[in-house]
C-alpha cells in the first residue's frame, strides 16, 4: 500500500496567502513564502501554490514568488494559475516547481495537458479540476460540472468526462476540488471524489472541505483518494500536520514521514 499525502494548499492573491469559502469572501492571512517554508518544517509531504487570479485576470503567474518559495524549501511543490502554454509551463519549472498544475487553460484548450506531458512527462503535469454539483442532465450525466475562471465561468462540461480524457491526454495527478466544500471545514465531498478516483488510473488528490483529521481518513479510505489537500484547518493554527499523520496512523492509514 502506498503512503498517503498530506498537501498543504496555499492561495495566492497580490503576492498573500487568502483563504475564502466556496470561491468567495476571501480575506489575506499571511505571507505565502513564510507560510511555505513553515510547511515544510512541519513534515508536509508536498505543497500546493495556487496564483487564484491569474487566469481570471488573463495575467502571468508570478515567478517572484514561486522563486522565493523554492529557494525556502526542499520537497515537491506544483504550481498553478494563468498557465497557457508550454512556455508558461517551462518558464514555472525553472522557477523551482516540481510540477505544473493546469485547470483553465486546459479546459479551454485540452492539447496542453498532452504537449506538457511530452514536454516534461506526465508526471510533471496536474490537473486542476473545480468542480459544481448540479442537476442531472444529458450533459452532465454525472450531476458535477467543471467550472473555471475561479468558479466564475460554468463550462456545461461533465466533470466524470473531463477527467477520463485528461487522463488520456496525458495528465499524471488530478487535483479534485469541491466548490460546494471549499473552505467549508465540514468534509470533503465523498461522493465526488469516490466517483473520480474510482474511474481514473492515476492519483487523485480530494480537495476542499477538511476541517478534521477524520475528514482527512474518511477520504484516503471511503473516498479512495491518494492524497488530500488541506488549508483551513492549517493555516488558523487548529491541527499541526503532525497531529494529522499521528491521526491518520492510529486509524491503521500509511503516511509519510511518521514516526
Amino acid at each position: 500500500m502506498l503512503s498517503k499525502r498530506i498537501i498543504p494548499c496555499l492561495d495566492v492573491r497580490d503576492g498573500k496567502l487568502t483563504k475564502g469559502i466556496k470561491f468567495k469572501g476571501n480575506v489575506d492571512i499571511g505571507d505565502p513564502v513564510e507560510m511555505a517554508e513553515f510547511y515544510y518544517q512541519e513534515g508536509a509531504d508536498e505543497l500546493v501554490f495556487y496564483d487564484i487570479t491569474a487566469s481570471h485576470e488573463a495575467r502571468d503567474i508570478m515567478l517572484e514568488v514561486v522563486r522565493k518559495v523554492a529557494e525556502r524549501i526542499f520537497m515537491p511543490f506544483s504550481v498553478g494559475g494563468g498557465l497557457r502554454n508550454v512556455e508558461d509551463m517551462r518558464a514555472v519549472l525553472l522557477a523551482g516547481a516540481e510540477k505544473i498544475s493546469v485547470n483553465s487553460a486546459a479546459v479551454k484548450n485540452p492539447e496542453i495537458i498532452s504537449q506538457g506531458a511530452e514536454a516534461f512527462g506526465s508526471q510533471c503535469v496536474v490537473l486542476g479540476m473545480d468542480v459544481l454539483k448540479v442537476p442531472v442532465t444529458k450533459d452532465i450525466p454525472s450531476g458535477y460540472e467543471m467550472v473555471i475562471h475561479g468558479g466564475r465561468k460554468h463550462m456545461g462540461i461533465d466533470a466524470l468526462w473531463w477527467a477520463r480524457e485528461a487522463e488520456r491526454l496525458g495528465a499524471g495527478e488530478i487535483c479534485l476540488n469541491s466548490i460546494d466544500a471549499d473552505g467549508t471545514q465540514e468534509g470533503y465531498e465523498m461522493t465526488l471524489t469516490e466517483l473520480i478516483s474510482a474511474n481514473v488510473s492515476i492519483p487523485v488528490i480530494a480537495s476542499g472541505g477538511a476541517g478534521v483529521p477524520d475528514h482527512l481518513a474518511d477520504v484516503l479510505t471511503g473516498g479512495k483518494a491518494d492524497a488530500a489537500l488541506i488549508a483551513s484547518m492549517t493555516h488558523y493554527g487548529n491541527y499541526t500536520v503532525a497531529e494529522i499523520k499521528e491521526h491518520l496512523a492510529g486509524r491503521g492509514i500509511k503516511v509519510r514521514n511518521y514516526w
